[in-house]
């Protein structure tokens, strides 16, 4: 795999397929004290396919992966009155998942986050996105936090939102 990493340009194409399919699900129970999460089955495995999201503004700071098509990207914000890093996305080809490729991006990120001061990188992701949920936890995310209500009149309702933070 012969691909370069770079800051990402206005010009570059995001249009990246970011479905995936996944065999287990996190089920999120909440009580009036907490909440829990077990992984479990799903049979037939799950495939999602996000719609496009014509709202959002174009990305302003990032990383792509490139051989020269964009294979990979991560966006990045920088909340400076908590000094957090925010991933907004972090999207790799369907071809080039599992080759490490998610985990550069994240490292560039998480250096171009430090370099502004960022003491903890921080992201959303859902309950049914188990195989991010899983890439994350490698790169050393852990959760701390979840909000039920956030996909509600979306897409995505029925989903939990689950926020995954590193110490940097």
């Amino acid at each position: 795999m012969d691909l370069r990493y770079r800051p990402l340009t206005a010009d570059d194409v995001l249009d990246l397929d970011d479905s995936f399919t996944t065999d287990a699900v996190l089920e999120v129970t909440t009580g009036p004290l907490g909440c829990a999460l077990a992984e479990v089955p799903v049979v037939p495995p799950l495939t999602k396919v996000f719609p496009p999201d014509e709202d959002d503004p174009p990305p302003v700071e990032g990383f792509v992966a490139v051989d020269p098509a964009v294979r990979g990207f991560v966006q990045v914000e920088f909340a400076e009155w908590h000094a957090r890093l925010v991933i907004r996305q972090l999207t790799v080809d369907p071809g080039y998942r599992g080759r490490g490729v998610g985990r550069a991006l994240m490292e560039l990120a998480v250096g171009w986050g430090r370099a502004r001061g960022a003491r903890t990188a921080w992201l959303e992701t859902s309950n049914v996105n188990v195989p991010a949920v899983r890439a994350y936890r490698r790169m050393g995310f852990a959760l701390c936090g979840l909000d039920t209500t956030l996909y509600r009149g979306t897409v995505s309702e029925g989903e939990v939102a689950l926020f995954l933070a590193r110490e940097l």
